[in-house]
């Protein structure tokens, strides 16, 4: 997850800053009086060595801008942690046994069928069996109970109280949608903010910068645009896959509550 990935980094960081320069144990004084021959082979570990501490310099990058674009970089690290959350509640709360669960639909089904429409009503009203397909039952059943033609009048407040029950549905995964638009914005804002500081520095040292003061400036501009990615494109694809199941859903509940019902047809004598 994108949470667990910057909190890796970040230990990652704090445990590269703790360690000593390869630069200055070269330089360490009168002890360090040995050469090494450039000619002269190297060991099998020393490749994976001189490797690390690139691999160090490109985490720190992170944090290697000016205040800006490291406030941006934590911003989309929110975002991250912000998306994991709720796609998890999603994962929780949009499922079959939550929405229409068997056990209500079979009671309510039963209560109808024998004209225990008062029965039916407190059933739905009791906040155990509360859930989306017991609220628009409710809706049919007081339609049907309160009017004198309530027998043809029912189909209406369902459909009314099932269009209400799936906006709710499709507002809860519109944090997903802001989320994946908002965080390649972001990366963007550092990206800009970074190529600015780098051109800055060059007109500051007059087109005479070297590479480690233009380093700070350009690693922002990148890590921003990669954070932002990294962020929007797996909440996207969550709130893909949770409006699809919604449908799923909706369409199936749709029919089970049409089902439900149909008693409620006969017209009363």
């Amino acid at each position: 997850m994108s949470w667990m990935r910057a909190l890796i980094a970040i230990l990652i960081i704090g445990g590269a800053l703790a360690l000593p320069s390869p630069v200055s144990a070269w330089q360490g004084g009168s002890d360090s009086t040995e050469l090494t021959d450039p000619l002269a082979p190297s060991t099998p570990g020393a490749e994976s060595q001189e490797s690390k501490p690139g691999q160090r310099r490109l985490l720190g990058l992170l944090f290697a801008g000016d205040p800006a674009g490291i406030a941006i970089s934590v911003l989309i690290l929110l975002l991250s942690v912000v998306s994991v959350y709720f796609a998890i509640e999603h994962a929780i709360t949009i499922t079959k046994n939550k929405l229409m669960p068997e056990d209500v639909l079979a009671e309510l089904e039963q209560r109808i069928a024998r004209g225990e429409i008062d029965e039916a009503i407190d059933f739905c009203h009791d906040p155990a069996s509360y859930s989306l397909v017991s609220e628009v039952i409710l809706a049919g059943l007081e339609r049907y109970r309160s009017s004198e033609y309530g027998f043809a009048e029912y189909k209406t407040a369902v459909q009314e109280a099932g269009e209400d029950a799936t906006g709710r549905l499709y507002r809860k995964t519109e944090v997903l949608n802001v989320i994946g638009q908002v965080a390649p914005m972001l990366g963007l804002t550092g990206t800009v903010l970074g190529m600015i500081s780098a051109f800055m520095t060059i007109a500051e040292k007059q087109g005479m910068a070297k590479p480690e003061e233009l380093a700070g400036g350009i690693g922002e501009a990148l890590i921003t645009t990669l954070l932002g990615l990294v962020v929007a494109i797996p909440s996207l694809v969550a709130l893909s896959y949770f409006r699809n199941k919604i449908d799923s859903l909706i369409a199936e509940a749709g029919k089970r509550v049409e089902r439900t019902l149909l008693p409620l047809g006969r017209k009363r004598v």
